[in-house]
């Protein structure tokens, strides 16, 4: 049951965008550079987001070499390093918008561990470089073999490293903490714990049904336009959508003394992935020992991977040394046929940004300013 005062002021928005992940907060910062006046308003289910943009490594990356000419098999050049350009915009723009301070970001490079069984790679590093000269005007991979020894990686099982300099990292707390802050004083309103069960368009607004955390309570809110940035979770609200979920899963270790990593490191075309931070080892990835289980909305733990990654730790990345766990968890990143992210218009009022295959930091930036320009295109307010 609703007051007046609540059916008056709390039921109508200008544009409502669902998800308040990196994706949803920058849809709703890019609409409020296009509509400056206009009404707007983001709903989250939880408490905070937890699909992905919050539960992630932090990587500020465009792809490891591996991962690149692993895409190279399936896809022509031109779509490759197209999504790459794409990649390192979306990171461009993430740090223009909120500043390398308050994203915690750190530019100390990025570094793939290859196999022995894998040294054929070196051969195609300058194959890669020249494809990706246009964008970075440099080399993007360069070996270091001394990076071995410097790290303290087990040499039976890393044969050398391959650098990328343009590669780095970020706080993803701090990340999405400011984008909401920026979002609230930018006068956006995000309310928490508002599920959306279903919406429908009628010819002059949107209609979007939403439950209370409790689910006791049920809403109708209308609109002019709706954007859908819930990544794995879209199928939920769009059935129609080429998405599958996947989970990534990480530990962490407590502080170890004398760590000697900095930057962020890749293994095993990026399936694997790790890095620093305050002098601990995040670790995660995996998700390749067992791809169907691993496509589930279920942040559970699978013993499997988490064996794996502890093994990967012991005896690759931390050999003879000593270290204790802290923390394990898990999210959920969205994957597809394409390796391109879904930038849609649905209909006149209906929009959608999702499916990041797990490089959202990078490319929920882009698109939201893609978003922007199509509800722009449609003038909603008419």
């Amino acid at each position: 049951m609703l007051s007046f005062w609540e059916r008056e002021s709390f039921l109508r928005y200008d544009h409502i965008v669902v998800g308040s992940g990196i994706t949803g907060l920058s849809v709703a910062l890019e609409l409020r550079k296009t509509f400056p006046k206009a009404r707007i308003l983001v709903l989250e289910r939880g408490l905070f987001p937890t699909g992905a943009s919050t539960r992630n490594a932090g990587f500020a990356c465009m792809g490891s070499a591996s991962e690149l000419l692993d895409d190279l098999k399936t896809q022509n050049e031109a779509d490759v390093v197209s999504l790459f350009a794409r990649r390192k915009k979306g990171l461009d723009l993430l740090r223009a918008r909120l500043g390398d301070e308050r994203l915690d970001y750190r530019k100390e490079g990025g570094y793939e561990l290859i196999a022995h069984k894998d040294r054929a790679i070196l051969d195609k590093l300058d194959y890669l470089n020249s494809l990706l000269q246009p964008i970075l005007n440099d080399a993007a991979y360069i070996p270091q073999d001394d990076a071995v020894k410097k790290f303290g990686f087990a040499e039976q099982s890393v044969a050398t490293v391959i650098y990328s300099p343009f590669e780095g990292s970020i706080h993803t707390g701090k990340a999405i903490r400011a984008l909401l802050d920026l979002a609230i004083a930018q006068g956006i309103e995000v309310k928490t714990g508002a599920s959306v069960t279903r919406f429908f368009e009628e010819k002059d607004r949107m209609e979007v049904q939403v439950t209370s955390s409790n689910k006791k309570e049920a809403y109708s809110l209308k609109c002019k336009t709706l954007c859908i940035c819930t990544n794995a979770f879209t199928p939920h609200l769009l059935p129609e959508v080429d998405v599958v979920p996947g989970r990534g899963q990480i530990i962490l270790t407590k502080p170890i003394p004398g760590l000697r990593l900095k930057g962020i490191f890749h293994y095993d075309e990026g399936y694997y992935y790790f890095r620093e931070i305050e002098g601990r080892v995040l670790l995660g990835g995996g998700r390749n020992l067992d791809f169907s289980a691993e496509q589930t909305e279920e942040f559970a733990l699978s013993s499997r991977i988490q064996n794996s990654l502890e093994e990967m730790l012991t005896n690759m990345i931390l050999p003879g040394q000593q270290f204790e766990l802290d923390m394990r968890w898990a999210g959920i990143m969205a994957f597809g046929k394409s390796k391109s992210p879904v930038i849609k218009t649905f209909s006149n009022r209906l929009f959608g940004a999702f499916r990041f295959g797990g490089m959202g930091v990078a490319l929920s930036s882009l698109a939201a300013q893609e978003i922007a320009q199509l509800i722009q295109q449609k003038k909603p307010n008419n």
